[in-house]
Formats: C-alpha cells, sequence, structure tokens
C-alpha cells in the first residue's frame, strides 16, 4: 500500500475471531486474536470483529484514518457482492441475514468493509503465500468446527448459487451418521474436529476432543487410530471426486484439525493414487503454511483486490 495506508483482514470463526493488519504481503504487521461471542449473535460478534481492528490500530500506533478498508472471512454462505450471510450452521446464533459490510463498516467510522466466505479467503491467502506463480486452479479444505470448502477455477473464486459453490463438508454418502446440517452422512459428520471427538467417545465412553483424540492416536489407541483414518479415508474421496469434477489438480488443507496431518495424510495421498485425474496423475495435496493466521491474511487480500477494482463474482 502506498501513502501509509494500511488494511485489516478478520477471520470470524466459530469459537474465535483472529484479526491482522497488513501492508498487502503475506505477512502480517500485527496480529491479535478473542473468543466470538457466537451464541449472542450476530450484532456481538461484529462488536468483537470490531473491537480486534480497533486493538490492532491502538497496538501499532496507527491511526484510523490510515485503514484503507477491512476484509472479512466469515463463516457460512455469503453473497460476495453485499456481504449478507445467507446460511450458517448451528455453531452460530441470529448470524443467518447479518449485513457484514455495512454493520461492521458502520461500527468502524465508516471505513469500507468486504465479505467472502472464511474458507475463500483461507484460499486466496494460502496461493499468495505458497508456490509462485500462483496456481489458477485450487481447491481448499478446512478442518476445524465443521469442514468448509472452497474452489479457485480458471483465476476466479467460485461463488455458486444460493447454497454456496465448494461445500465440500456437505457431499457424500460416507456413512449413517447424522452431519450438523440435518442430512445424513456427510463428510463433516466424520472429519471435523467435533465429530472426531463425538465418534471416539461412542467408542470408548471417554469424552475427548478432537486433539486429544489425535494425542491418543500417536500414543497408539486402536479406536483413535481408526477414526483419524477413516476421516482421511473419506477426506481423499471428497478431494477426488471434486477436483476430478473440475480438473483440479491442488488441495490445500487447512483448519485446526491439520494440526494432526501425519495422523490423516497416509490415507487421503492414499485414496488420491488409488483415483487419479484423467492426466494419470493424482491431486497434490498439501497442508496451509500460514497457520491459524491464513483466513485472516486472506482477507487482507480480499480487501486490497477489491480497492484495486477486483469484482467480488464474475
Amino acid at each position: 500500500m502506498t501513502g501509509g495506508a494500511v488494511l485489516a483482514g478478520v477471520d470470524i470463526g466459530g469459537t474465535t475471531t483472529l484479526a491482522v493488519l497488513s501492508d498487502g504481503g503475506p505477512r502480517p504487521l500485527a496480529t491479535t486474536r478473542l473468543a466470538t461471542p457466537a451464541a449472542q449473535g450476530g450484532a456481538a460478534m461484529l462488536a468483537a470483529a470490531a473491537s480486534a481492528v480497533r486493538t490492532l490500530l491502538a497496538d501499532t500506533g496507527t491511526p484510523a484514518t490510515a485503514l484503507a478498508g477491512v476484509g472479512v472471512g466469515a463463516a457460512g454462505v455469503i453473497d460476495p457482492d453485499t456481504g449478507r450471510v445467507l446460511a450458517a450452521s448451528d455453531s452460530f446464533r441470529d448470524w443467518v441475514g447479518t449485513d457484514v459490510n455495512q454493520e461492521l463498516s458502520g461500527l468502524l467510522g465508516g471505513c469500507p468493509v468486504w465479505t467472502d466466505n472464511d474458507v475463500n479467503a483461507f484460499l486466496l491467502g494460502e496461493l499468495a503465500a505458497g508456490e509462485q506463480p500462483a496456481p489458477r486452479h485450487a481447491m481448499a479444505i478446512t478442518l476445524g468446527t465443521g469442514v468448509g470448502g472452497a474452489l479457485l477455477v480458471d483465476g476466479v473464486l467460485l461463488h455458486g448459487g444460493p447454497a454456496g459453490a465448494g461445500e465440500i463438508g456437505h457431499v457424500g454418502r460416507f456413512g449413517d451418521r447424522r452431519c450438523t446440517c440435518g442430512q445424513i452422512g456427510h463428510l463433516e459428520a466424520y472429519a471435523s474436529g467435533r465429530s472426531l471427538g463425538r465418534r471416539y467417545t461412542e467408542a470408548t465412553g471417554q469424552e475427548r476432543t478432537a486433539a486429544a483424540v489425535a494425542e491418543a492416536a500417536r500414543a497408539g489407541d486402536a479406536d483413535a487410530l481408526r477414526i483419524y483414518r477413516e476421516a482421511g479415508r473419506f477426506l481423499g474421496e471428497a478431494i477426488a471426486t471434486g477436483c476430478g469434477l473440475l480438473g483440479v489438480d491442488l488441495a490445500v488443507v487447512g483448519g485446526s484439525v491439520v494440526r494432526s496431518w501425519p495422523l490423516l495424510a497416509d490415507a487421503v495421498t492414499r485414496v488420491l493414487r488409488e483415483r487419479p485425474l484423467l492426466t494419470g496423475e493424482p491431486v497434490r495435496v498439501r497442508p496451509g503454511v500460514l497457520g491459524e493466521y491464513a483466513v485472516a491474511i486472506g482477507a487482507a487480500a480480499l480487501a486490497l483486490a477489491r480497492i484495486g477494482g477486483v469484482p467480488a463474482s464474475r
């Protein structure tokens, strides 16, 4: 950015809101975090996001007038032109219908705000920070509280219709478990952090978080190993199907569950080798490189693109 102007990127997640201050590059100038008041509704969530941006400005001594724009990566199906939340999971109260751009801009003194789905933002951040030149075709999958997805085809993020494009967590019939969306057998019912913990509890009677299940798997726990291997196999099958349909040869995986990527990787890559693209080559899959701030960094990149006149959808 020129003239000392800076950008902010905000990741509004189900449990945590993360924010970065950026000059448009892949590395943040400053970061902050706070709990997401998801149970208190959309207004409280946006108030927390605004507080995070103000904290960044105060911590860095940056005047509010230097803030050129704010990008937001938000959970749910987002209208990329207006920033309105069209659909969201049951993890968020009164989130659907929230006009993120308008309402957050009002809380920040009129600073322009642009919003997209959080996994779209994750993909933008990862492609900017990863291999160069940035790929023109890629899929993103995030494994966290739920399972999200995003698609870049011919250099353009796909937004799709009212249900949103790339929602890989809500496809497939991998078994009989009920998904958070109410349907049966979706990937999210097997590969999300919440589902990994629940499946272990059902198998053993012991309540565990996904991180604790991963620790048990690394220690040789047979139930934990089986649960992670099944999640990896189903994830590989979903990637193979989605990428095969669109001719995409790169999948980038992020989210909190990816901290346990070695427990998933063998099963994922085995499936992708068994189900290669028509070229004969398997989809290349890699974990993200930006860590927990990938969505916020990508959201700042989104704001920079909008300032530069790149349209939200084509």
